[in-house]
């Protein structure tokens, strides 16, 4: 989960293949100077804010892309855990080893506030 982050915010170490690399590199940064030109088209009120903030950003948005997950990393967090159907890599448990409990068609314990992994963020990745 926290390689996705690394490479959406652009500090991924990722090496082996420079050619796929780049090209994932170039789409993000499509993708988010499409998201810097509709947040700045469609607030009237932080238009003048939206550029003032990230006016030195482009091409690569990298402050644009760390807010960008820091708002979105939760539901990210969801689709992969809860939206892919019919895969067992991620066991929809609660509780500790001695009383588990499935979470059935929830997806998510009663507990809300550690339902995201945040810890590995501040792991450098070649640690991980």
């Amino acid at each position: 989960f926290a390689d996705i982050g690394d490479i959406i915010r652009g500090k991924d170490l990722y090496g082996r293949n420079n050619r796929k690399r780049k090209q994932l590199e170039e789409n993000l940064q499509k993708y988010f100077e499409n998201i810097y030109y509709g947040l700045s088209r469609t607030s009237t009120r932080g238009r003048n804010g939206v550029k003032d903030h990230y006016k030195d950003d482009a091409p690569d948005y990298y402050k644009l892309r760390e807010d960008w997950w820091a708002l979105n990393r939760r539901d990210v967090w969801k689709a992969i855990t809860c939206d892919a159907q019919g895969f067992d890599y991620f066991r929809h448990t609660c509780g500790d080893v001695k009383r588990p409990s499935r979470t059935n068609d929830k997806c998510r314990c009663p507990n809300e506030t550690d339902q995201v992994p945040t810890y590995f963020d501040y792991v450098p990745q070649y640690l991980r």
